[in-house]
């Protein structure tokens, strides 16, 4: 009697019986059915099958041998559905010495930054680049290397154009750039610096607001697709603290006029400009001395990075977990913004996600 191979055996067998009443034994045997070289395309497995396996294959041969479609065939009951985890209302990254990864994993937890910045969308990011007498290492202005990572994830994101932009109250704009680190982070991570020109600010005079009645604001802020707010954690000797809602004050050109009923100006010019997205740098943060800083000696490495699309809750958990406010409501501002429906500073209520960088 001729010898035949265990292939060709498999091979007749399946020629002989069809495949939907052989692909279920050979799968319980742990076989994947696969095409033998030389096999007609006709048969049950014809040359594109090599690369799917289990129900793939059936779905394969259904349309020539007619075996239940996928949609027709139930689902095995041992295999349980994916589960998808919902994007966390806020996230906090922790630990570790890289920036880029906090700001990615933070990101990453609330959705990812495609939730954010859709292909070919035109992107602000605002850092705090208030002065250009220091260096990141003050705490006076953002961790460059959070800002390089934002413009890196949307370019990555597919944004059309990434600029950044502030502007500083202490120096020009370039040499502010220059000096906190942060033109070269983003110049190597593929995004524009852009330098103020005073000429790009229009009045505006938005509705339904008490005190932010009017103000001159950066043009290109208002045409963004996308504005992502990112300031650095620190304290300030007119507010208490500035954050994501007092960073956007770096937007307009005729800030004494905000200094004025401060914390509500700085709610309803944050519910006017309406970041898409948060992410507050406490790489290190400015105890004392803030704005502008000056002694190393006020200044705490915490490696933390704050992300939420929820300006309110965001600086809501940066005045109580980085600074040990009792209240988030003890903080103007945060008060007005969840009073006026821009946000939530109910921290207990909220999901949040809390990441420790190496775990």
């Amino acid at each position: 009697m001729k010898k035949i191979t265990r292939r060709e055996f498999l091979r007749l067998l399946l020629q002989s019986a069809g495949a939907s009443a052989v692909v279920p034994l050979l799968q319980a045997c742990g076989i994947r059915p696969a095409e033998e070289p030389g096999t007609p395309t006709n048969t049950p497995f014809g040359p594109s099958i090599p690369e799917v396996s289990g129900v793939k294959a059936i779905a394969g041969a259904s349309a020539q041998t007619g075996t239940p479609s996928p949609s027709e065939t139930p689902a095995p009951t041992d295999i349980p559905p994916t589960a998808t985890a919902e994007p966390a209302y806020l996230a906090v990254a922790r630990g570790g010495d890289d920036p880029e990864e906090l700001v990615r994993r933070a990101v990453g937890a609330i959705g990812g930054i495609g939730r954010f910045v859709p292909q070919g969308a035109n992107v602000i990011i605002k850092p705090n680049i208030c002065t250009a007498n220091r260096a990141y290492t003050f705490a006076a202005t953002t961790n460059p290397w959070v800002v390089g990572a934002l413009v890196k994830m949307c370019r990555e994101a597919g944004a059309g154009r990434v600029a950044v932009y502030d502007y500083p109250f202490d120096g020009t704009s370039y040499n502010a750039y220059q000096t906190s680190g942060i033109a070269e982070q983003v110049q190597a991570a593929g995004g524009e610096m852009e330098v103020v020109s005073a000429e790009k600010f229009t009045a505006v005079q938005p509705q339904g607001t008490v005190s932010f009645l009017q103000a001159k604001v950066y043009r290109d802020i208002l045409k963004a697709d996308v504005v992502i707010d990112v300031p650095i954690a620190k304290h300030h000797g007119l507010t208490g603290l500035t954050l994501a809602m007092k960073n956007l004050m770096g937007v307009v050109q005729n800030r004494p006029a905000i200094h004025a009923n401060v914390h509500r100006q700085l709610a309803e010019l944050s519910a006017f400009i309406r970041p898409a997205l948060t992410v507050i740098d406490a790489v290190r943060i400015l105890l004392a001395g803030g704005p502008l800083g000056g002694s190393l000696g006020d200044v705490r490495k915490m490696d933390t990075v704050i992300a939420s699309a929820d300006i309110v809750a965001a600086d809501a958990y940066a005045a109580t977990r980085l600074f040990g406010w009792s209240s988030p409501d003890k903080l103007g501002y945060v008060r007005i913004g969840a009073e006026i429906g821009l946000g939530r500073s109910d921290l207990e209520n909220l999901a949040i996600e809390e990441i420790t960088v190496g775990d």
